[in-house]
């Protein structure tokens, strides 16, 4: 008998082994066999692009490079590896003999091969850790505002709100995220006076009543100054610390936890045709900036964590190609956040008005766990919680975590999904 087996969880594999007899010593080494991680290498010099591709088939991996390379004629290409974790590790062994041109790939390399296998290291935040090995967060959207697409006017008093922020924790959020500012598509700013005038009474009473940490959704370096020093500590910047000069320095000073996010354009024209040529590369190279003025400004790197911008500045087409891709953001080894909840892409998909969205919101949240990301922002926390409780059962079983040849290998709660080559991009090579 001859049949198809699913190994891409380590237990699974580490069952089947044990059932042919396979000496418990080789296991990690088929393990290291058993992944496959997708690297892009962009403007590698022709010599540089054929010493890869030549040290990628002699460790029996592949790389893709242009077509006209090999002949000389062209004299840049970006190029594609395809390989395991232990053909990597070969890989790197090899090109350290190479010319240097070649040589320098390697750090990199074995970067990338690291942040695609093991999740974001543990946050701590007061008294609360936030470990993204042992499950999905999710973060409760708590809106105080009369207008955001959704819930707008639902809690906007205090008491409401109040209310609504003690369910959001009994119904298991992780993180509660308040916003005083709609940033729907067409909206316009609200000044720093108004969202302190609509943010801090609920703050106040908030906070001391819940144990999970408190985020505030704010572009506006005054505002996120008067919160941390009311208990919150996350802010949350749609625009990646971009549009207030002054934020990145506030959450430095207050060592604060800071979401940085991808957003084209602002959020009164964000939707007017948004273009791009290449989605993912644009993403991630506006994430990696934003990364950069937060660390500048003081932000300690393992402080920030990352968020695509789902339906800010996106079109239909690309909402659902950064869920099909989402985990190309491991690239930048932060802890990934993505905000899928009834918005307006699952609108456009189902053809529902955003009360009957909740389905498609669960979908989303699904897909995007099981593409990497480690905190998803949702109105309807419960209901997505049980949905993902379910899902991380199944990905997140315990095992004994694989160790390779000089990288540590993924265990099941760092598995990834079955069937889905990992994809990781190494930018700006020469």
């Amino acid at each position: 008998m001859m049949r198809i087996v699913s190994l891409d969880h380590y237990q699974d594999l580490q069952a089947e082994l044990a059932r042919i007899g396979v000496d418990p010593a080789a296991w990690n080494i088929f393990a290291a066999k058993s992944r496959v991680v997708t690297i892009k290498l962009e403007g590698l010099s022709a010599a540089t692009a054929n010493i890869l591709k030549q040290t990628a088939l002699i460790t029996g991996a592949d790389c893709a490079i242009h077509r006209q390379v090999i002949s000389g004629r062209k004299k840049k290409s970006d190029a594609i590896l395809f390989a395991t974790p232990r053909s990597i590790d070969e890989i790197c062994l090899r090109l350290e003999h190479q010319p240097a041109c070649a040589a320098r790939l390697v750090p990199e390399l074995k970067m990338l091969t690291s942040r695609v296998l093991n999740p974001p290291a543990p946050v701590k935040i007061k008294k609360t850790t936030l470990n993204f090995s042992q499950k999905t967060l999710i973060m409760g959207i708590l809106n105080v505002t009369p207008d955001s697409f959704y819930d707008g006017g639902r809690f906007f008093s205090p008491a409401a709100a109040i209310e609504q922020g003690l369910k959001l924790s009994e119904e298991g959020a992780d993180i509660i995220d308040i916003g005083a500012e709609s940033t729907r598509p067409g909206s316009n700013p609200v000044a720093p006076q108004e969202q302190l005038r609509r943010l801090l009474p609920v703050l106040r009473k908030l906070g001391p009543r819940v144990r999970v940490p408190i985020s505030v959704d704010t572009t506006s370096a005054r505002v996120a100054e008067a919160v941390l020093k009311e208990g919150a500590t996350i802010i949350n910047d749609i625009s990646g610390l971009k549009f207030d000069p002054k934020m990145a320095e506030v959450c430095a000073r207050a060592n604060a936890k800071v979401i940085v996010m991808h957003i084209k354009g602002k959020p009164k024209t964000m939707q007017k045709n948004p273009v791009y040529k290449d989605l993912m590369q644009e993403i991630i190279a506006g994430l990696a900036r934003a990364l950069a003025r937060g660390i500048k400004a003081g932000i300690r790197r393992p402080n920030i964590f990352i968020d695509p911008g789902i339906g800010f500045g996106k079109k239909l087409e690309h909402n659902l190609e950064i869920l099909r891709r989402l985990e190309e953001l491991r690239s930048l080894g932060q802890p990934i956040v993505v905000g899928p909840s009834r918005k307006s892409f699952i609108g456009s998909v189902l053809n529902l008005p955003p009360e009957e969205r909740l389905e498609g919101t669960i979908t989303a949240c699904l897909i995007a766990a099981l593409k990497g990301a480690n905190i998803l922002r949702v109105h309807d926390v419960l209901k997505v919680k049980r949905a993902l409780s379910l899902l991380d059962a199944l990905r997140l079983a315990p095992a004994t975590p694989a160790v390779g040849q000089g990288f540590s290998l993924a265990s099941p709660s760092e598995s990834k999904p079955e069937g889905l080559p990992y994809i990781v991009t190494l930018f700006s090579q020469k």
